[in-house]
């Protein structure tokens, strides 16, 4: 146990060190820029992040905030189709973008003198978007076969759309990133060109800067680049929830596949105030306990003593801008079935409900979590996410020592508290995959896709 605490205070010594300051500036137009200067190598990632993502979407649109996110690479009057990418590349840098349910994202690594060109390309196309039929009717098509190869070919990925779908009957999170097929075959230019000038605006984003950089010379740089293009007025955002669910939900998805699947989500509070909330912080560490590594609850029971699973994960996410799942999937051995592995499941989950946890387990948990976060803060593209990520989900980059302290004071207690809360039939959606014969037909492939997000 004693070595358990001295790698937490190393690491949290570490993490302390490595968590530099952010400097923060707001532009006249609302852009809020945040800088963390990190000198270890001469290069830096600029990020965009607009708080739109598919969670904003109309019913009958879904969809259209990743098709714009493609389209964000057709050209503007200075910039033509291709060349963005083009430019990037000539200057040794790569970029890409990425949409999730809570916001889009755009992103350019390159050595620290490019700054200027990253500035000069991104803010262009934050209001200068060419909104072209013809590339629009390409773009929709990729989106469609990304569709057919990344989901409806995907027998996991084609459960896990179901099960969203089933366990938010209300909120927005019903709905998947990529869209409904039928709201992409329906979708128009001028419904991505309205997202486009809906969302797309300085006071809707955040400039996140990272790497060999001067806070100073950023801002400067970014009132010259971003400084004059105009705020919009945002549409008022409504509250969105999820009502409590009133008793277990289970579904069955045919496809075809060689094995079986089972999905367990419960519903389960996300992050709202870093110093205050415990709940997703016994979340995270309760996930750790029962995933974590090799020695971790449920591998160690269901995989290599009962033999009953291939493999087994958790999944949780604390930071969101909606309500969240903590979920348990796992695969059955041959010759098990879905309901095997789910009274496995079941079996081990009651037991850290009666006995909780204990404390070299816990300890045990909490170094992995901290060394995870210290070793990832190596990297100066996953420091800006982390800032871009929180920013855009209603906290702040201010939070980000405060949620490590707060790991870091996790008790067994409430890890056990926790569990008995969420582990609740009431609040469970079930989902299992009953395998198909496999089609001799080869799956689609993701040809012609301009951006792999």
């Amino acid at each position: 146990m004693r070595i358990h605490l001295v790698v937490i205070a190393l690491l949290l010594q570490i993490s302390f060190a490595v968590q530099a300051e952010v400097y923060e500036k707001t532009l006249g137009n609302g852009l809020k820029v945040l800088v963390k200067e990190d000198h270890r190598a001469p290069v830096l990632v600029q990020q965009i992040w607009y708080r739109a993502g598919s969670m904003d979407e109309r019913t009958g649109t879904t969809g259209v905030a990743h098709v714009l996110e493609h389209m964000m690479f057709k050209g503007t009057k200075d910039v033509p189709v291709g060349e963005f990418s083009r430019i990037i590349a000539a200057a040794g840098g790569r970029e890409n973008a990425f949409t999730s349910y809570d916001y889009t994202a755009y992103f350019q690594q390159l050595h620290k003198s490019k700054l200027p060109l990253a500035m000069k390309l991104e803010s262009d196309r934050m209001h200068n978007l060419l909104m072209s039929e013809k590339e629009f009717g390409k773009e929709v098509r990729v989106v469609m076969e990304e569709r057919r190869w990344r989901t409806e070919d995907e027998p996991r990925s084609l459960m896990f759309e179901r099960l969203m779908a089933t366990a938010y009957q209300e909120h927005p999170y019903h709905n998947p990133i990529i869209g409904w097929m039928i709201d992409l075959q329906n979708m128009t230019a001028s419904d991505a060109l309205d997202w486009y000038k809906t969302w797309y605006a300085p006071n809707n984003a955040t400039l996140v800067i990272a790497g060999d950089v001067e806070a100073k010379e950023v801002f400067a740089l970014a009132q010259k680049y971003y400084g004059a293009i105009p705020r919009v007025k945002l549409p008022p955002r409504k509250a969105m929830g999820e009502s409590a669910q009133l008793g277990i939900k289970r579904i069955t998805v045919k496809a075809p596949a060689e094995l079986p699947y089972l999905i367990m989500a419960w519903h389960a509070p996300t992050l709202r105030d870093a110093q205050n909330d415990w709940k997703p912080y016994a979340l995270e560490v309760l996930a750790g306990v029962l995933d974590g590594n090799s020695s971790a609850r449920l591998n160690k029971s269901l995989v290599r003593e009962q033999q009953v699973a291939m493999d087994v994960d958790t999944g949780y996410d604390s930071v969101a801008r909606g309500p969240g799942l903590f979920m348990v999937d796992a695969t059955p051995r041959e010759g098990k079935t879905a309901g095997d592995v789910e009274a496995a499941l079941r079996e081990q989950l009651a037991l850290l409900v009666r006995d909780g946890v204990n404390e070299d387990e816990l300890k045990r948990v909490k170094a992995q979590v901290m060394a995870g976060e210290v070793y990832k803060r190596d990297s100066v593209f996953y420091q800006a996410m982390q800032i871009g990520q929180l920013e855009s989900a209603g906290l702040a980059h201010k939070d980000i020592p405060v949620m490590l302290q707060k790991l870091q004071a996790v008790t067994a207690q409430q890890v056990q508290d926790v569990a008995k809360e969420i582990f609740n039939d009431d609040h469970l959606t079930v989902a299992t995959l009953d395998p198909q014969p496999l089609s001799d037909k080869p799956k689609h492939s993701p040809a012609g896709a301009a951006h792999v997000h």
